[in-house]
C-alpha cells in the first residue's frame, strides 16, 4: 500500500467525523421574558415548529418564556455568545451599540401603527435590521415583532397636555424617553417595571406609559383609572439570532430561517391585535377610561427631543416619513 493511500484511508474517519460535526441537528434554545401565550411567545413557539417540520428534525427548538433564563439583559448576553440561539429584544436595548436604532425610538417618528407597519416592512426596516446583522452586536436581525403603541395611564385625567404639567411619571430608563416626558411638561422618572404599582400606590409616582396589556396584566389599572391616547412612542422589536449559531446553518436552512421569521412578524402583529382589543375590551370594563386627545400638541412639544437625538438621522427621517 504506498503512503498516498495509506494517509486518504488514515484521513477517512476524520473526514467523517466532520461531516457529521456539520450535519449534526441543531436544538434552538428560544428565550423570552413574557410569559406563555404573550403574541411574541406564541409567534417565536411557532416559527422553532415551523423549522422543525420542513427540516425533518434538522433543527428543533425549545421555548424558555416567563424570564426563566433571566432579564432581557442577561437573555442578550446570553444570546451574543451562543448559549441562547433566538430572542426578542427591545430596540432600547440595541441602541447603543448600533445607534441607527435609535430612530425608531424617537416620540412621534411614526404617524400611527400602519406607517410603522409600511416602514418595517420595507427597505427601512430591513436596513435597520442589517445594521444590527452587520455590527458588533453578535446578532443576527431577522423580522419585527410589535408591541402597539405607548400612551399614558394616570390617577388624575390627562385631558389637554397642560394637565400633564409636573405629573410624575414612570418611563424606560433611558434619557430619551426621560426628554420625551420632560418636553411635554411631565417629569419623567425612570422606574423598573416591577416598582410602578407601589409607587403609584404611595404616590411616588402619578403614571406611567406604555401599551394596553401591560397596563391590564400587571394590574396598574387598579390605580391609575385615565388611559390618555398620546400614542406618542411605537417601538417595533426586532426578532434576533445568535450570530454562532447563524454561522452553523448551511445557506438552505439560513434562507428557510429568515423565511419563516417574515411569517412570524405577520402572525405575531394579528396576535397583537387580538390581544390589544381584548386588553381594552377588559380595562374599559374595570372602569378605565380611555381619553381621545388632540396629539398635536405633545408632538410639537417633543419637537426638541427629535432635533437633540435625530440630527444623526435627519436623512432617515425624511425617508420615514415620506412612506406613505
Amino acid at each position: 500500500m504506498n503512503f498516498k493511500r495509506k494517509l486518504l484511508i488514515a484521513a477517512l474517519p476524520l473526514a467523517m467525523g466532520l461531516s457529521t460535526l456539520v450535519q449534526a441537528d441543531i436544538t434552538l434554545k428560544i428565550a423570552e421574558i413574557h410569559p406563555a401565550g404573550y403574541p411574541t411567545v406564541v409567534a417565536m413557539e411557532n416559527l422553532g415548529k415551523k423549522l422543525d417540520t420542513a427540516t425533518n428534525g434538522e433543527i428543533k427548538s425549545r421555548m424558555f418564556a416567563g424570564g426563566v433564563l433571566g432579564s432581557e439583559k442577561e437573555v442578550i448576553e446570553q444570546t451574543q455568545i451562543g448559549a441562547v440561539q433566538l430572542t426578542r429584544v427591545s430596540l432600547g436595548s440595541v441602541g447603543s451599540v448600533v445607534p441607527t436604532t435609535n430612530v425608531f425610538n424617537m416620540p412621534f417618528v411614526f404617524r400611527d401603527i400602519d406607517h410603522m407597519r409600511k416602514v418595517v416592512d420595507g427597505e427601512i426596516g430591513q436596513e435597520i435590521l442589517d445594521a444590527i446583522t452587520n455590527s458588533d452586536f453578535n446578532m443576527v436581525g431577522l423580522a419585527w415583532m410589535e408591541a402597539g403603541s405607548r400612551s399614558l395611564y394616570t390617577k388624575k385625567p390627562v385631558r389637554k397636555i397642560e394637565d400633564l404639567k409636573g405629573m410624575k411619571i414612570r418611563v424606560i430608563g433611558n434619557p430619551l424617553f426621560i426628554d420625551t416626558l420632560n418636553a411635554m411638561g411631565a417629569n419623567g422618572i425612570a422606574m423598573d417595571t416591577g416598582e410602578i404599582f407601589s409607587a403609584l400606590q404611595s404616590g411616588v409616582i402619578d403614571g406611567a406609559e406604555n401599551n394596553s396589556p401591560t397596563l391590564l396584566e400587571h394590574n396598574h389599572f387598579r390605580e391609575a383609572k385615565y388611559y390618555t391616547q398620546t400614542h406618542h412612542l411605537i417601538l417595533p422589536e426586532p426578532l434576533l439570532m445568535s450570530k454562532t449559531t447563524w454561522e452553523k446553518l448551511t445557506p438552505e436552512q439560513q434562507v428557510l430561517v429568515k423565511k419563516l421569521a417574515k411569517e412570524a412578524q405577520l402572525e405575531e402583529r394579528d396576535l397583537w391585535v387580538a390581544k390589544e382589543n381584548a386588553s381594552n375590551d377588559k380595562l374599559k370594563a374595570e372602569g378605565v377610561e380611555f381619553i381621545e386627545v388632540d396629539t398635536k400638541p405633545f408632538y410639537d412639544a417633543t419637537a426638541p427631543v427629535r432635533e437633540k437625538y435625530g440630527a444623526q438621522f435627519t436623512d432617515l427621517i425624511k425617508r420615514i416619513e415620506a412612506v406613505k
